[in-house]
């Protein structure tokens, strides 16, 4: 009997020891876990700022620049006694006023996404979970944003404008066809270089961080996510969507 007791004494000894270490290990996964979701949160938050930043800089820089240029063509129309330049002032008012509410329309408008990511909490591993899911969205967004406002669609609705100016210059105040293709090819040179120096630092940080963290562009920032945690007497395992 008492060799059976030592028996059972060395079992459980054993388990124990054995659930220590496992418990150790799951402990080691949950710090290098954390350690990892706040580096992933660092390195979207320091992008979001810089992008922040570079975004303002060419979206009221732009803003001012055709309010500028509206605001200097009309006021040389109204004064101006030749009628030809009356109407190539009032036809570029016109088409720097629709530079305006491009600036508005454009997918790419200075955002509060850096502010709003910082005033997450991260005082626990669910509460970093969550805030890197939102951080992960936020690049993501930014990133198809900038793709977006490079994309044909913006080239074919810049161009329309511009042709219809030249068919107007050309036709409506019965110019030449060289005055119609002189005011087309100025105006597609200051579309084309507006839309060529849009932000796009957004789309390489955002392949550089799916690099840096083993994740594909493809993979939804909703994916499945789970974590353990350890308490005095028992493991929580927690799943998060």
């Amino acid at each position: 009997m008492k060799r059976n007791f030592c028996k059972f004494k060395n079992i459980s000894l054993i388990f124990l020891l054995t659930l220590a270490l496992f418990c150790f290990q799951l402990s080691a996964q949950y710090e290098a876990s954390d350690s990892m979701v706040w580096k992933r949160i660092q390195c979207i938050q320091k992008t979001l700022n810089k992008d922040k930043i570079i975004t303002q800089c060419w979206w009221f820089g732009w803003l001012a620049g055709y309010s500028a240029a509206t605001l200097v063509q009309a006021t040389i129309g109204f004064s101006s006694n030749s009628k030809s330049t009356r109407q190539d002032m009032g036809l570029g008012a016109i088409t720097t006023s629709l530079g305006i509410l491009g600036q508005f329309l454009t997918p790419i408008v200075p955002t509060n996404g850096a502010d709003s990511l910082a005033s997450f909490s991260e005082n626990n591993q669910e509460n970093m979970l969550v805030k890197l899911i939102q951080a992960e969205e936020m690049l993501k967004k930014v990133a198809l944003a900038e793709k977006e406002a490079r994309s044909w669609k913006v080239h074919a609705v810049t161009g329309i404008v511009n042709i219809g100016g030249g068919l107007i210059t050309w036709f409506g105040f019965k110019r030449s066809v060289w005055d119609g293709a002189t005011f087309f090819a100025l105006n597609t040179i200051v579309t084309e270089v507006q839309i060529w120096s849009m932000p796009g630092r957004a789309m390489k940080d955002y392949r550089i961080y799916c690099d840096k963290f083993y994740l594909n562009e493809k993979q939804s920032a909703y994916e499945l996510r789970w974590f353990v945690g350890i308490y005095p007497g028992s493991i929580q395992i927690n799943l998060l969507f």
